[in-house]
């Protein structure tokens, strides 16, 4: 049985490329055979930035906005906000992911110490609130203390002032931190404390927000499945491109993000060098995954540049044309090898995402175990509910559209497509994508939980408990057409999938 490292040498020595539906994986024997609970699917996007499942949303503003991405991140992964739009749009997009479960409220609704209890009970049936914790403010607009639901729903006398039923600010039952505190701190705090509410104080002792232990507590058990920083937040990606402000759009939206990804058909090209060696230079502290490339001598020379992650890919994507309008392009498999093989020993810590290309699960496991540590999808993701755009029915069916980047719409709404494609204005356009339409397919964590029990089910089959050991355990076989025949159903016809 050849090794990897064989089998690729010699179609090498061939001349031969292959892609997804040219391969398989081999079976491996092994006595000690993981069991699924055990099963590791933990990775990385780039140096620093890791996933606990290895997909990503595609920077296309048919598939990531950042509703795709908090959904995204939720499960585990992270998507690539595009850059199709003005700076602000772009910064308030990511903005949001970073916010989605941030568990601050930044403008709690207060009380004041001479109300009385019948007013904020009145309040309170009034609007109606959906919680019944109020820090309590004196006529200066100052904390002093906090008032819970159990202070104003069981008295004995509903006159009495909000001053006399709260809990004061002058002992060990209040807490306080200052308006910039973190989830992290927030949490921390409210442990060593025993408190339920964490109001945030200003300089000039006025609210400016508040941590509730429900919702801390409650990020903290459900955060343990999702992808978050340091401070319990969602991680996100945007895109960049390679144009006159990259710099600037980079400055406006660092503060959320976790990792920019320069975006461009040309991974390889001196503007692609220069932008990334722009943007470590103004931040260096911020990991940068940069893409697309096809040719493994690419791969290294990024890594050199400073590259924390490469994306890999040219013309595999089923709306692309790249490939049949220049000729250029490497079918994805022979492309992902050669990236890591050249990144060998020295650069190994890069991670490869495999972008494009994948049209079945299996697709996928294939793509995992020749070396990427990620797969970035388009289609897969474009037809669920969290994509943007609205569901088309035809024909009593239901749809989503979708589009490439170098589609001639895409390159005629707006720079960022053109500068990834290198195109100069708006005249006689050379598209490199197209339009379609993909089946509705419901909600993304659908999607990606059929994607995470078919790697699982590869893995087991292997006999790998992580993604590790999956790509040094793999063993590839080449497929004849028959072989890709019998692969699919065959000599039936279908009455359910």
């Amino acid at each position: 049985m050849q090794s990897k490292e064989e089998f690729f040498a010699e179609k090498e020595a061939r001349g031969l490329a292959l892609t997804y539906d040219d391969v398989r994986l081999m079976t491996r024997a092994n006595p000690f055979d993981p069991l699924p609970e055990t099963l590791n699917i933990e990775t990385r996007f780039s140096e620093n930035v890791d996933l606990k499942v290895p997909f990503v949303s595609a920077a296309m503003d048919t598939v990531t906005e950042s509703r795709m991405a908090i959904a995204m991140a939720k499960l585990g992964g992270i998507g690539v906000i595009h850059a199709a739009m003005d700076i602000i749009e772009q910064r308030n997009e990511v903005r949001r992911v970073k916010k989605a479960i941030h568990g601050l409220i930044d403008d709690p609704v207060t009380v004041r110490e001479s109300d009385s209890l019948q007013q904020v009970q009145n309040m309170c049936q009034e609007v109606p609130y959906d919680f019944s914790t109020f820090p309590v403010i004196n006529n200066e607009g100052k904390f002093v203390g906090i008032l819970t639901g159990n202070d104003f729903k069981y008295p004995d006398d509903l006159s009495i002032d909000v001053g006399k039923a709260m809990t004061p600010f002058d002992g060990d039952k209040v807490a306080s931190a200052g308006p910039r505190t973190s989830l992290n701190r927030a949490y921390k705090i409210m442990q060593e404390r025993k408190v339920s509410t964490l109001p945030l104080l200003r300089k000039n002792g006025k609210v400016a927000g508040m941590y509730l232990w429900s919702d801390v507590s409650r990020i903290y058990r459900d955060s343990e499945q999702f992808n978050v920083d340091e401070n319990r937040q969602l991680r996100v990606a945007a895109a960049v491109s390679t144009g006159s402000d990259t710099l600037e759009r980079v400055d406006k939206i660092n503060k959320y993000l976790d990792v920019v990804v320069i975006d461009t058909a040309d991974g390889d090209s001196y503007y692609a060098f220069q932008t990334l060696r722009d943007i470590k230079a103004s931040f260096p502290d911020l990991d940068v995954v940069v893409g697309n490339i096809s040719d493994g001598e690419s791969a290294r020379l990024l890594a050199e540049a400073g590259a924390n992650g490469i994306k890999v890919g040219q013309g595999p994507g089923s709306i692309c044309t790249t490939r049949r309008e220049t000729g250029i392009g490497t079918p994805q498999v022979t492309a992902i090898y050669n990236a890591v093989k050249e990144l060998g020993p020295k650069y190994a810590n890069i991670p490869i995402c495999a972008d494009g290309g994948i049209s079945d699960h299996g697709d996928i496991a294939i793509a995992l175990a020749t070396g990427a540590s990620t797969v970035m999808m388009g289609r897969m993701l474009a037809g669920t509910k969290e994509a943007p755009g609205v569901i088309i029915a035809k024909n009593g069916n239901r749809y989503k559209f979708y589009r490439g980047m170098g589609s001639k719409s895409a390159l005629m709404d707006n720079a960022h497509s053109r500068q990834r494609y290198d195109v100069k204005g708006t005249g006689l356009i050379l598209a490199e994508g197209i339009e379609a339409l993909v089946p509705y397919e419901g909600e993304v964590s659908d999607v990606l939980g059929l994607c995470t029990q078919a790697l699982l089910k590869s893995m087991r089959y292997a006999k790998a408990p992580d993604l590790d050991d999956f790509r040094n355990r793999a063993r590839f076989m080449h497929i004849t057409n028959a072989g890709l025949r019998e692969s699919h159903p065959h000599d039936v016809e279908i009455t359910q999938q």
